[in-house]
């Protein structure tokens, strides 16, 4: 799947259905079913790329700036919550997706669009009537960018690091 189709999909989100998440896919749904199983599966893997790529420690930073510090190991950041956060990022367009891997500090706030994350698999299901069984090469779960979660020299161990803590939820130190 060519990026451009990617992003033309992403546009397809009928935001004017905000708070009906299932409406807001829907037209999104519809143009990626329309198309080839493997430009779902392609979709899928673009979607886990775009995720990965936002998933630092910088833009978790930003994104919970003056909440929480991701260098603090005993500050808890939920790795769902920082998962559909960066999800809100990519479903708000190339345009924002591109400014905020550019710079962080234009990370969002407060939101999040877990549903986004739904979009292949509901794809495949319409297209297919079989359940989406597919594991795209790059994690989107939070903090699985080991480069983007280098420690700095103000990073410190905490209660929500090191191996007792489960390990999606987990942050390097």
């Amino acid at each position: 799947m060519k990026e451009e189709l990617f992003w033309e999909i992403i546009g397809h989100l009928a935001w004017d259905h905000a708070g009906d998440d299932e409406a807001v896919l829907q037209p999104a749904v519809d143009r990626l079913s329309g198309l080839s199983v493997a430009e779902i599966v392609a979709f899928a893997d673009i979607l886990a790329e775009r995720l990965f790529a936002l998933d630092t420690r910088e833009h978790c930073r930003a994104g919970y700036r003056g909440e929480l510090d991701p260098d603090n190991g005993d500050d808890y950041i939920s790795a769902d919550d920082f998962l559909y956060l960066r999800c809100a990022v990519v479903a708000n367009g190339q345009d924002m997706y591109e400014a905020v891997l550019r710079n962080p500090e234009k990370m969002l706030h407060g939101l999040e669009f877990e549903a986004l994350l739904g979009l292949p698999e509901r794809a495949y299901e319409d297209k297919t009537g079989q359940d989406f069984d597919h594991l795209s090469p790059v994690s989107y779960e939070s903090f699985s960018n080991e480069a983007g979660w280098k420690p700095t020299l103000s990073t410190q161990a905490g209660r929500f690091t090191g191996d007792n803590v489960p390990l999606f939820n987990r942050r390097p130190t």
